[in-house]
């Protein structure tokens, strides 16, 4: 099973940046598909990016333009850049180890420990 260890996130502003990644105990490009997962506090976890081992991405569409996914070969990392951050972005935010069925992404059980981001308005 592949071992994700997350780092970043942290107390930012309305309109500001934060950076997560995730590292992989793998070579991160062997890997089918990563994916950042989501959940605040009373909320499910939801989807928010992911990338495929050909490098496509895909967004939710509440931060679609925003954030952006990307697979870093020198760190083996996934990274999540997060810009012009939100109140309701502030959530737990854990990166996934998955694959892809046609358009559905499939988690796997190989789970980041978790990150926090808070976006103060």
């Amino acid at each position: 099973q592949v071992q994700l260890v997350q780092s970043g996130g942290g107390l930012v502003q309305t309109g500001g940046s934060l950076r997560l990644s995730c590292q992989a105990s793998i070579r991160i490009f062997s890997i089918n598909a990563v994916a950042w997962y989501r959940q605040a506090p009373g909320k499910q976890r939801e989807l928010v990016a992911s990338i495929t081992i050909r490098d496509t991405t895909r967004y939710a569409d509440s931060v679609r333009g925003r954030f952006t996914i990307s697979r870093e070969k020198v760190k083996n990392t996934v990274d999540l850049q997060m810009n012009s951050l939100k109140p309701e972005d502030t959530a737990v935010y854990y990166c996934n180890a998955g694959s892809y069925s046609g358009s559905d992404y499939l988690p796997s059980t190989s789970w980041g420990q978790g990150t926090q981001v808070t976006v103060s308005s």
